[in-house]
């Protein structure tokens, strides 16, 4: 199998106007077309409802993985969104839930929507979730992992294994 950047027919995952992809320089993200332009088209539209503008884009961190549909170019994973590690996103979503099973009833569900509304990560995990069409290989689940998918889905019966090995990231392939 040739190196990422050297197989034919893929290419790089792109800025938009309102985001800007980042990876580490020495690993370039090259993958298939469908999922340079599924992620781009859903990140572009991410980044206009979380308020981006041309001049004050959305950062977003993307790495390529080593396992599975990463080889093949057709899976990516994302680090970071607006300038916080989606493993932090996750530990401030869980912290708000852990506060508002603690509140009394009244509050509960507007400590939630309020925590929903403003958690880049959750909000990012949830347009992934309606706005792409992610490989789903036979015998195996709906390629979309991260640490909201045992509550959020679209694979709840994650295994544990899975789940911690997407507790910093989310993992989307074509």
């Amino acid at each position: 199998m040739r190196p990422h950047g050297q197989q034919p027919g893929h290419r790089p995952i792109r800025s938009g106007r309102l985001y800007r992809a980042l990876w580490p320089a020495a690993f370039p993200i090259v993958v298939i077309p469908e999922l340079a332009d599924e992620i781009g088209a859903v990140l572009e539209e991410f980044a206009q409802a979380a308020g981006a503008t041309v001049n004050g884009p959305l950062k977003v961190v993307l790495r390529l993985g080593t396992m599975g549909l990463h080889r093949s170019g057709r899976a990516i994973d994302i680090y970071e969104v607006g300038g916080k590690g989606i493993g932090r996103w996750a530990q401030e979503y869980n912290e708000a839930i852990k506060k508002a099973s603690a509140a009394p009833e009244a509050d509960r569900t507007r400590i939630i929507d309020e925590e929903k509304a403003r958690n880049l990560g959750y909000k990012l995990y949830k347009t992934l979730q309606t706005k792409g069409g992610w490989a789903q290989p036979p015998g195996y689940p709906v390629q979309l992992f991260g640490p909201w998918t045992r509550v959020e889905g679209p694979h709840k019966a994650i295994s544990d294994k899975l789940l911690k090995m997407h507790n910093d990231h989310i993992h989307v392939a074509k």
